[in-house]
C-alpha cells in the first residue's frame, strides 16, 4: 500500500500516477485525507501543502477532491484513508503517530509492527434460523488465544519488528461468510434489519475479544507497552483486539463470501486449465434449491443465474427469496458503507471493504459515497465501478454462454507459453526488407514477431502490428479472419515502388504479413504438425509432443517479471482465467491473489 498525506506537495501527482493501469501495478494506493482537509472541502475553501515545515502552495480543497473521485471513476484507485480516524483510535499514542495501513486498508500500523489477523465464519454460526452466539463466542475466545500464540511462535525478519510486535502484542480477528449468514437467515443484505443485525454481532464479537484478552493478560501478562498506551492502569494483552479484513482467498478456501462483502455472484463459471467449465454455486443457494426442487428443476435454475440472468427474473423462485439473495452490484452503494459502518463501530482498527458500483455509475456518486463514509465514521473506502478497468473485468455469469458482445464480455488472450518454435522469412517490401517470424505452439500459430532492414522504416507500425496479431491468436481469433484483414490494406507508397520494382509482391506491408501468415497456416493444416526446416525445431516438437502424452508439464514456471505482466493484462498467472478487482486487490476464482 502506498499512501500520501492530501497535504504534501506531490498530492497531486500521486493521485494520478496509476491513471495508466499497467503502471504501478504492484501495490495499491490510498490518499490519507485529514479532517482540516474534509472540512475545506465543505466549505469550498483552500488549504496548505507542506512538507517538512514549509508551506508549498496553498490550493482549493474541492478541486482536489474531484480528481480523486474522477480517478477513483476511472480504475478504482486511489482509496482514501481518513488519517485522523485512524489516530484517534491508536491504542498506543506515546509511541508515534499512524501514517499507513497494510495493503487492504485494514490494519493501521505503527512503523515496524506486524499485521496478525484471522476471521471467524459466520455462516458456521447459524443454528436453524438464528444465531448460536454461545457457540460465537467460544470460538472468539478460542480465536484470540490462537492469534497471540502466533505472535510468540512466529520468526521475525527483522529485530525491530520483533521488538514493536511484542510489546504491542496487536492481533485482529475479524469475520468472513457475513453474506451467507444473512442468506441462512433470510435478511437482505440491503436492510434496516441487517446494519443494525451487523451492528450487533460485532459488537458482540468485540467484546468477547477484549474479554478473552483481559483474562489472557491475567494469566500470561498485558502488552509490554500498556502503560503508555490508553489501556494505561487496566490488564489487556493485546492493544488491539478486531480487525475486518477481506479474506479474499480464506473465504475461498472455507467455501464462504468474503469478509463483510454482498455475493458477488450466486454462480458463475469457473475455467480450469484443460479449458472446461465448472459451474460454482453458493452454498446457502444450492441448499434451498435442494430442499425445494427437484434436481432438473435446481440444475435449470442454476444454469441461467450462471449465463448472467437476474434471480429477479426466473419466475419459480418466490419473492421473498429474490429479495433475500442480492449481489453487490444489486445493491444501492448507500447500503454498502452503511454496513461498513456498522461494523466499524466495533471494530478496534479498521474494515476492509469495496463499494462496487455498476458502469453506468457517475463521479456524483463516487462523491456521495466518499462524503457518506466520512459522515458515518468510516476509516478508509475503496470502490470500483465494474468495467472500469478494460483488463480487470468483474464478471458473475460465462462468457462461454453470452450471445452478444457488451463493455463487461470480453475476452482475453492465454497466457504465451515459455516455449515455441516458427519459421522467419525475408520479404522485400515498398519500404525495404521485412524479417517476419512466424511461431507456432501445439495448438497452432500463436504469435509473430516483425521487424524491419536498416531502410525498412515503419518500424513502430510493424511492432504494432505484429503485438495486435500476436494479441488476437492467443485470444483464439480465427487466423483466416486475421488474414482476410491484413490482405485487404493497400499502400500507395508501395503501389508506386511496384511500378518500378517487379520484385516486391503484395500492396502493403499488411499485405505481405497476411500472406506469409497465410501460407504458413495452410502448412499447419496440411501436416498438423510442425514441419520446420531446423533440427532445433524439431527437437522442440518431440519434447512437447513427448511431455503432452506423458500429461509432464513442458514449460517452466513464471518469473516474477512474468507473472507482474500477466497480472497486468488481466490474466491470472496460474489458470489463465480473467482477474477481478475485490476488496483492494485484484483476485482470481481459482484462489489466486495478487495480495496473497
Amino acid at each position: 500500500m502506498g499512501i500520501l498525506r492530501v497535504d504534501h506537495p506531490d498530492i497531486l501527482e500521486f493521485i494520478s500516477c496509476k491513471k495508466d493501469n499497467n503502471d504501478l501495478t504492484n501495490f495499491n494506493i490510498s490518499v490519507g485525507l485529514t479532517a482540516e482537509f474534509m472540512e475545506a472541502v465543505a466549505q469550498d475553501d483552500y488549504y496548505e501543502l507542506k512538507f517538512g515545515g514549509r508551506v508549498y502552495d496553498k490550493i482549493k480543497a474541492a478541486e482536489v477532491f474531484e480528481l480523486i473521485v474522477s480517478h477513483a471513476w476511472s480504475n478504482g484507485e486511489p482509496g482514501i484513508i481518513f488519517l485522523d480516524r485512524l489516530n484517534e483510535d491508536n491504542p498506543t499514542p506515546e509511541l508515534g503517530v499512524i501514517e499507513a495501513t497494510n495493503p487492504c486498508g485494514e490494519q493501521p500500523l505503527l512503523p515496524y509492527e506486524a499485521c496478525n489477523l484471522g476471521s471467524i465464519n459466520l455462516a458456521n454460526m447459524v443454528k436453524g434460523d438464528q444465531i448460536d452466539w454461545d457457540k460465537l463466542a467460544k470460538t472468539v475466545y478460542w480465536s484470540v488465544r490462537f492469534l497471540d500464540n502466533v505472535i510468540d511462535c512466529n520468526v521475525y525478519p527483522l529485530d525491530i519488528i520483533k521488538t514493536n510486535t511484542l510489546g504491542n502484542r496487536k492481533i485482529g480477528l475479524g469475520v468472513m461468510g457475513w453474506a451467507d449468514m444473512l442468506f441462512k437467515l433470510r435478511i437482505a443484505y440491503d436492510s434496516e434489519e441487517a446494519v443494525e443485525l451487523g451492528q450487533k454481532v460485532m459488537a458482540f464479537i468485540q467484546n468477547e475479544a477484549h474479554q478473552a484478552s483481559r483474562e489472557l493478560a491475567a494469566q500470561r501478562g498485558s502488552f509490554p507497552n500498556i502503560e503508555r498506551s490508553i489501556y494505561r492502569g487496566q490488564q489487556l494483552r493485546n492493544a488491539t483486539c478486531t480487525t475486518i479484513a477481506p479474506t479474499g482467498t480464506i473465504s475461498m478456501i472455507a467455501g464462504t463470501s468474503s469478509g463483510i462483502e454482498p455475493t458477488f455472484a450466486l454462480a458463475y463459471t469457473k475455467n480450469v486449465l484443460d479449458g472446461a467449465g465448472l459451474v460454482e454455486v453458493n452454498p446457502v443457494l444450492q441448499a434451498y434449491l435442494s430442499a425445494n426442487f427437484s434436481p432438473e428443476e435446481g440444475e435449470a435454475i442454476i444454469k441461467r443465474i450462471a449465463s448472467g440472468e437476474s434471480i429477479t427474473t426466473i419466475e419459480q423462485l418466490p419473492a421473498d427469496i429474490k429479495r433475500v439473495f442480492v449481489t453487490a452490484l444489486e445493491i444501492d452503494p448507500e447500503w454498502h458503507i452503511r454496513m461498513q459502518a456498522a461494523f466499524q463501530a466495533h471494530t478496534d482498527n479498521a474494515v476492509s471493504k469495496t463499494v462496487n458500483f455498476p458502469n453506468s455509475a457517475t463521479t456524483a456518486d463516487i462523491r456521495r459515497t466518499y462524503e457518506l463514509a466520512y459522515k458515518l465514521g468510516c476509516k478508509g473506502v475503496t470502490v470500483y465501478r465494474s468495467g472500469s478497468r478494460e483488463q480487470e473485468v468483474l464478471q458473475s455469469g460465462t462468457a462461454k454462454a453470452a450471445t452478444k458482445p457488451s463493455i463487461t464480455s470480453k475476452t482475453y488472450p492465454r497466457p504465451r507459453p515459455k516455449r515455441t518454435c516458427g519459421i522467419t522469412e525475408q520479404v522485400k517490401t515498398g519500404c525495404g526488407k521485412m524479417y517476419i517470424t512466424v511461431n507456432y505452439d501445439q495448438e497452432g500459430l500463436i504469435e509473430t514477431f516483425i521487424t524491419t532492414g536498416s531502410s525498412g522504416g515503419c518500424s513502430g507500425f510493424t511492432e504494432g502490428v505484429s503485438r495486435l496479431i500476436s494479441l488476437a491468436l492467443r485470444a483464439n481469433i480465427a487466423p483466416e479472419a486475421i488474414i482476410d484483414q491484413l490482405t485487404s490494406v493497400s499502400c500507395p507508397n508501395f503501389l508506386r515502388r511496384r511500378a518500378t520494382d517487379k520484385s516486391i509482391i503484395g500492396k502493403s506491408c499488411p499485405d505481405i504479413i497476411g500472406r506469409v501468415l497465410s501460407k504458413e497456416l495452410q502448412k499447419w493444416q496440411q501436416d498438423g504438425s510442425y514441419q520446420m526446416p531446423a533440427d532445433f525445431c524439431k527437437r522442440a516438437l518431440a519434447e512437447i509432443s513427448a511431455a503432452l502424452d506423458s500429461q509432464q508439464p513442458v514449460f517452466e514456471p513464471l518469473t516474477s517479471v512474468e507473472e507482474a505482466e500477466l497480472i497486468s493484462q488481466g490474466i491470472c498467472p496460474e489458470c489463465g482465467s480473467t482477474l477481478r478487482f475485490q476488496e483492494g486487490c485484484v483476485n482470481c476464482n481459482c484462489g489466486f491473489s495478487k495480495c496473497g
